[in-house]
């Protein structure tokens, strides 16, 4: 097996990989699936396995590409011949010269930025055929100038598809300010269409818009947070554009000691207030306090609403 320790003894490596990415329909805050070259740096050491086509990068590791930096304390760039190509002999000072990467490994203090995004993690995995990056560990998280988006389990982002998933006590904080969480969000982005290169926008005028946050998905334990109301259910959807959203199953609107129970639930974001719907064959039922918001507690027009007392 032929190994190559490129360098060992410099206080700063720097590897220029001559290597093209594959390419992607759109480029987004934190895409690194496009074609173009990466650099790739560490502290420690870079390690070149011919026969294995991988590259290890250790002690601060990070892999930069067209404005995007991906920093770890080891970094592992999988590497192959392109499609259609057959394998060239590579010279000394460029290991990888005419392949692409199909993965990227990073562990430890893992981070992903942007001018604009920036996401983190213990571990990630940048797999560029299925256009996914992958997070674990603890204290996950995607942020965005709009938004906050933090995960137990996992936290995944796909570029080409504007979309991230958050498992396991997932929670978003929205851009104003309003929290919703739930087992699993899944959020989509806004198609701005194709931005100019990232190094055009540095010098553009005006700051960066980066990711805009258009509607969440939420699905399990679903909890949303308003100043004046807690409203849960099963399942629901989220609007940025509009400000409202939509809860079912089991949904539970709670201020104070005022409790109203339903199946459906539309909730204005943006004024707090929130109402139940009623549904064929289904009763909302209300537990009223007197002087403790009424209004805000009241169902939709029309809608039949059990007496004062406890939920039947």
């Amino acid at each position: 097996m032929s190994r190559r320790a490129l360098c060992p003894g410099l206080p700063a490596l720097t590897l220029l990989a001559v290597l093209a990415l594959p390419a992607a329909a759109a480029a987004q805050a934190l895409d690194l699936t496009e074609g173009g070259p990466i650099e790739v740096t560490a502290s420690n050491g870079i390690e070149w396995r011919q026969q294995e086509q991988v590259v290890i990068a250790r002690g601060n590791a990070r892999a930069v590409r067209d404005g995007v930096t991906l920093t770890a304390d080891r970094l592992i760039a999988r590497y192959r011949p392109r499609a259609g190509q057959p394998a060239a002999p590579a010279p000394a000072e460029a290991p990888m010269s005419g392949g692409e990467i199909w993965r990227l490994e990073a562990e430890g203090n893992v981070k992903i930025d942007s001018a604009t995004d920036h996401a983190e993690g213990d571990r990630a995995i940048y797999d560029m055929d299925q256009a996914v990056l992958v997070m674990t560990g603890r204290a996950l998280k995607l942020t965005t100038p709009q938004e906050v988006l933090t995960a137990r389990d996992s936290l995944e982002y796909w570029p080409q598809k504007r979309m991230a998933v958050a498992r396991g006590a997932a929670h978003v904080v929205t851009q104003d300010q309003r929290q919703i969480s739930a087992d699993t969000l899944v959020g989509y982005f806004q198609d701005s269409g194709r931005p100019a290169p990232r190094a055009a926008q540095a010098t553009a005028s005006g700051p960066a818009q980066g990711s805009q946050l258009e509607r969440v998905e939420a699905f399990g334990n679903v909890e949303i947070r308003t100043p004046s109301e807690v409203v849960r259910g099963d399942r629901g959807v989220y609007s940025e554009v509009t400000g409202m959203a939509r809860l079912l199953g089991g949904v539970r609107i709670t201020r104070g000691d005022n409790q109203l129970n339903g199946q459906e639930a539309i909730v204005n974001m943006r004024s707090g207030v929130a109402r139940l719907v009623s549904t064929p064959g289904q009763r909302v039922q209300g537990l009223i306090i007197p002087q403790q918001g009424q209004q805000a507690l009241q169902p939709q027009s029309g809608q039949p609403q059990s007496s004062q007392g406890r939920p039947r």
